[in-house]
């Protein structure tokens, strides 16, 4: 029961923090809330769970800030009936919080180890509306696609045009551009099939490797 009411209160104190740093779509924060992020993370960093602080998670990869998760579940302006496509599923807390938003997310991920382990992770959690593929993210998922929303979790060298052909009009899209180390967080949104776009800030993400990305 303690440890009950120690995660609630981490939980709303995460809350408060994303609160601070300018997350205000309410149902983004109940997400935060509704969903376990210390089920995500390694038991050597349980304590770290709930801190604004990405962490890895191996294969090089991390789970992200939750700020950085936050703010790009809001920017997607997520409505209830709509097909996401994410790119880079990673531990699986990010796909989790999508997966409160839509009808389904479609979800990628290259390390087939990472990859299982959150599909494995999802299903125990009750999860029924996450469809897990393991492949190169950078060619999209032509066959389910036209999707509502696409969000990239990895930092790419430009945006790549299978996902941009993906886009169905009226969609947005979420990537982080630049170099290695530092990146944009553009966000697309797409109309009459053509491409707008805007920063939403200075980022950094793992590369995002792939046949339409970075090279090994």
């Amino acid at each position: 029961m303690n440890d009950f009411i120690n995660l609630n209160v981490a939980a709303e104190r995460l809350v408060k923090k994303l609160r601070d740093n300018g997350i205000t779509d309410e149902r983004v924060l109940d997400a935060f809330r509704k969903v376990p992020r210390h089920e995500f993370v390694d038991g050597a960093m349980f304590n770290q769970a709930y801190d604004d602080n990405a962490l890895p998670i191996g294969f090089g990869q991390t789970i992200s800030q939750p700020t950085v998760v936050a703010l790009m579940t809001q920017l997607l302006k997520l409505q209830r009936d709509e097909k996401i496509l994410e790119i880079g599923t990673g531990s699986g807390f990010q796909t989790a919080i999508l997966s409160q938003f839509s009808r389904r997310v479609y979800t990628i991920e290259r390390h087939k180890e990472l990859g299982d382990a959150s599909r494995k992770r999802l299903r125990e959690m009750g999860y029924q509306n996450i469809v897990f593929k393991i492949g190169d993210g950078t060619a999209g998922w032509s066959q389910h696609a036209p999707f509502d929303k696409i969000i990239v979790t990895a930092g790419a060298p430009v945006v790549p045009q299978t996902l941009a052909e993906q886009l169905s009009n009226g969609g947005i899209m979420l990537i982080p551009t630049g170099d290695r180390q530092q990146q944009e967080l553009l966000v697309y949104s797409k109309q009459s099939n053509v491409l707008k776009c805007e920063s939403a800030g200075s980022v950094a993400f793992v590369p995002l490797i792939g046949t339409h990305g970075w090279k090994m």
